[in-house]
């Protein structure tokens, strides 16, 4: 086994829940969710914005910073900020989001803010992108947190080279990116090419598998049949080696999402999903 912390990504835990539900809430209370990450032996913990909301209301911040180092949960990552380029409407309901999540952040000492790319794929301005991305970044560190973009290869940052791009062009040093063994898989990036991302650049790491064949359109296919580690036809040693090259040495997220993974009971998830990778990581 590994000596490498591992994270439990939000979804991982989350039960019967799911991206692009209209209500992505978990149905377990963050307590199950947090005992059962740390009986499986993760270090780390993700948190998706309405269930951080649903826990407030619940336990207040302190109380979950509590649950949280209760269970040696010292690894803190929020997500999901969108819309943070947009402007008018979609920019309003954004900033009371980011709002949100940097006040959460600070009190609960998260490490990492996740970030997501324009998943329409319209057009943009990478100069406003970079400008936007810089001035999160800063807000970011001013708690004491990492700003990180998770690109998608159905989106407008579709992969590693077209994230790290923006983030260098935004020049700021607390951002970078969330790199998913799963997204640089179906973007066709050979796994050697992460070796050569900044390790400085590295905000986080996703591990996960999947078929070798993609059924239906990709989100379909990566919210609802990711496979565990090494149960899939992903080069995970590669990655892993690669990023290991690079400069990260964890905490290595676990990012499970799929049918069979929803149905079964949070512990036997977490364990499952612990176990799997760090196997292949130890």
């Amino acid at each position: 086994m590994t000596t490498e912390d591992l994270l439990a990504t939000c979804w991982t835990t989350a039960g019967d829940a799911a991206p692009g539900r209209a209500d992505e809430r978990s149905p377990l209370s963050l307590r199950e969710r947090a005992e059962a990450a740390a009986d499986a032996g993760f270090k780390g913990f993700g948190l998706l914005y309405t269930d951080l909301v649903e826990a407030e209301r619940g336990y207040g911040l302190a109380g979950i910073r509590s649950l949280f180092e209760d269970n040696g949960l010292t690894h803190i990552e929020l997500e999901l900020l969108t819309d943070w380029w947009a402007d008018g409407p979609r920019r309003a309901a954004s900033d009371a989001v980011r709002r949100d999540l940097l006040r959460a952040a600070e009190a609960l000492g998260a490490r990492t803010l996740k970030i997501g790319p324009d998943v329409t794929d319209g057009p943009w301005d990478p100069d406003v992108w970079a400008e936007e991305f810089a001035a999160l970044a800063a807000q970011a560190d001013g708690i004491g947190a990492r700003l990180g973009i998770e690109f998608l290869p159905w989106s407008n940052i579709k992969t590693v080279h077209d994230g790290l791009r923006l983030v260098e062009a935004a020049g700021h040093p607390a951002g970078g990116l969330i790199i998913d063994a799963w997204h640089t898989e179906r973007a066709g990036t050979p796994a050697a090419e992460l070796a050569e991302v900044p390790g400085s650049r590295i905000v986080d790491v996703e591990l996960d598998d999947a078929d070798a064949q993609v059924i239906g359109t990709l989100f379909e296919d990566t919210v609802r049949r990711r496979r565990l580690c090494g149960e899939g036809t992903f080069d995970l040693p590669g990655i892993i080696g690669a990023l290991r090259r690079a400069g990260w040495s964890g905490p290595w997220g676990v990012e499970i999402l799929s049918d069979t993974h929803r149905t079964l009971p949070v512990r036997e998830a977490a364990d499952a999903a612990y176990r799997t990778a760090a196997a292949l990581l130890g």
